[in-house]
């Protein structure tokens, strides 16, 4: 897929680049121990088949097993320009996934335009609605937007490992240990009402719940 939407990267400096392929090289190795297992995936899948896109609505902490779950679907996924997304992105890339540059708080309404035209190309997009600074596990209206002005449903997709790191970051980011046993829930298509963007976005409320919902079905 083209991202020539997407804005330049941040320059990364020589640490980062000394380490990443170091880091890229065990996230690898450390992904492909991972024994995943999804519910309620028809969905998504049948949305799939019948070449239809639609937005995955994840939490951010949950980003590194879920896309590595979904790498080389042709997803593009909405990723902050900030040091720590150029991270994300780059690891993101070498599991075949694109992105989307921005985010709610820098460069969003680039960003929000981007989203809807990769939708209205047919390509489906994920995003996580608490990032890129949060508040963690709240549901903000930018996918709501998104959704509502390109006519496609969202699908939350949430995630429990039995066994993680958690960093000290905002997100608590989870990345889970070798062997974790990962359990990937999905909820089902879901339209956004509203005939506006702000009636779109007074939506958040609904969906956070339907989130926390989903999130019991994969903790079971």
């Amino acid at each position: 897929m083209n991202d020539s939407v997407s804005p330049a990267p941040p320059a990364v400096d020589w640490r980062v680049r000394i380490l990443l392929p170091i880091g890229l090289l065990f996230v690898g190795l450390l992904a492909r121990s991972w024994r995943i297992r999804e519910r309620n995936a028809e969905g998504w899948r049948r949305l799939r088949a019948e070449k239809k896109p639609w937005i995955f609505a994840l939490w951010h902490h949950s980003l590194l097993p879920v896309a590595y779950n979904h790498n080389n679907q042709g997803i593009a996924v909405l990723v902050s320009q900030h040091r720590d997304g150029e991270l994300i992105a780059r690891v993101l890339a070498a599991w075949g996934n694109s992105t989307v540059r921005g985010s709610t708080t820098r460069g969003g309404s680039r960003a929000l335009l981007a989203m809807i035209r990769e939708l209205e190309n047919g390509v489906t997009v994920a995003l996580t609605p608490d990032g890129p600074r949060g508040p963690a596990l709240a549901f903000q209206g930018g996918a709501l937007i998104a959704a509502q002005r390109a006519n496609v449903p969202i699908i939350p997709i949430l995630m429990h490992a039995d066994r993680a790191w958690r960093l000290k970051s905002w997100d608590r980011f989870s990345i889970p240990k070798f062997f974790a046993r990962v359990t990937i829930a999905y909820g089902e298509p879901t339209m956004v009402g509203g005939a506006t963007p702000r009636e779109a976005a007074a939506e958040s409320a609904r969906f956070e719940a339907i989130m926390n919902a989903v999130q019991r079905v994969a903790d079971a």
